[in-house]
């Protein structure tokens, strides 16, 4: 199945390079591996920002008032 097209062991490397917007392997692959790395790093304050969200430390009716805010 070895270079057939589409089959099992095709690469992802051209279409990540594409949605990335990079126009060299190595770029691409450093490009995906820096926004893994920034995902991972931002999940941990997700997590608690949805933490402090279940537990009603916003109020919402306050961000929902449009007739209340600056132009």
């Amino acid at each position: 199945m070895a270079g057939v097209p589409g089959g099992p062991w095709r690469t992802p490397l051209p279409d990540v390079a594409k949605d990335l917007g990079t126009s060299t392997k190595k770029e691409a692959v450093n490009t995906a591996l820096r926004e893994v790395l920034e995902n991972r790093r931002r999940a941990p304050a997700l997590t608690r920002l949805r933490a402090t969200a279940a537990d009603g430390a916003f109020d919402l009716e306050l961000f929902e008032d449009k007739g209340n805010h600056r132009r």
